[in-house]
């Protein structure tokens, strides 16, 4: 007959050891399974910026993203396995566990909802392609007064990271975006919008932003920005004191900003070369600029 004392050695030499290289294992394991998703996710960006390309593709993006994804389900499921492996050296039947894991689970219900919510919108945002790493995005969160803007650095099937401009990481749970913009899916334009008093010759103004928009397209660091000629869309708004017109470009996926703020240095220029000047009533003594995703 063993003592308890042989009998506690007898289980660490046994089920004991065995549970410590499982739990040793399963740590490994994850870590080789990050070191591995880092280094895929490193090749790619290396492939990036190796080319000869000013922005990432939408292939590159999702196959970055799908490799994030991939890498945290695996960790996942290797740290379940190795659970339910620790279960059964410690001699806890599976099935007796399953009347208490009910009722744990109805107790628990409301609050793993809004996990699976969010598993569940994280599939639907990696398999239709809303927004990948790298995109620059506007995301509205349910419950917050402002949306998320910034650039996004990480998505999981349970939350999306974004840095912002001002290099802050916000991190948005997938089951509470209402609305994603992608600011850089496929092709963006650059709206800049330009206020001039209403006693200044709206056609001569007109023919100010044209001869603009041509020396700027063919300027070669502006040109490999734009998909085409910039185009002067004319009065946009009427108002007692200035009017509002409005020049657009087509640019690369998130170049619209930095289109727009080319744009708007070369036409704060030319209209003060001409003598025209916006309104004493705005705050800024230039050029306004909205970008926009399209």
């Amino acid at each position: 007959m063993l003592f308890p004392a042989d009998r506690l050695l007898n289980w660490l030499g046994t089920n004991g050891l065995l549970m410590a290289l499982t739990v040793l294992g399963a740590v490994l394991v994850a870590r080789f399974v990050t070191w591995l998703g880092e280094r895929i996710t490193r090749r790619i960006d290396e492939r990036y910026q190796q080319s000869d390309e000013l922005v990432r593709s939408e292939a590159t993006k999702h196959r970055h993203s799908v490799a994030q994804v991939v890498t945290w389900m695996v960790i996942a499921f290797v740290y379940i396995v190795a659970t339910l492996k620790v279960f059964d050296y410690l001699a806890l039947p599976i099935g007796s566990l399953v009347a208490p894991a009910t009722v744990l689970g109805a107790a628990l219900g409301f609050g793993a909802q809004r996990i699976v919510q969010d598993i569940l919108a994280g599939f639907f945002i990696i398999t239709e392609r809303q927004y990948g790493f790298g995109d620059t995005v506007q995301i509205s969160v349910t419950g917050a007064s402002e949306d998320a803007v910034g650039t996004v650095e990480d998505v999981t099937l349970r939350v999306t990271r974004v840095r912002s401009a001002a290099g802050e990481v916000i991190t948005v749970p997938n089951g509470q975006i209402n609305k994603a913009v992608n600011l850089s899916k496929d092709w963006a334009r650059a709206v800049v919008d330009v206020p001039i008093p209403v006693t200044a010759d709206i056609a001569a103004v007109n023919d100010i932003l044209r001869d603009v928009g041509e020396a700027a397209y063919k300027e070669d660091r502006v040109r490999e920005l734009l998909l085409d000629e910039p185009s002067v869309m004319g009065v946009e708004s009427l108002e007692v004191d200035q009017v509002s017109i409005r020049m657009v470009a087509r640019t690369l996926p998130g170049k619209q900003f930095q289109v727009g703020r080319l744009l708007r240095a070369r036409i704060a220029a030319a209209l003060r070369s001409k003598g025209i000047t916006v309104t004493p009533q705005l705050d800024t003594a230039s050029v306004v600029e909205r970008a926009e995703a399209s």
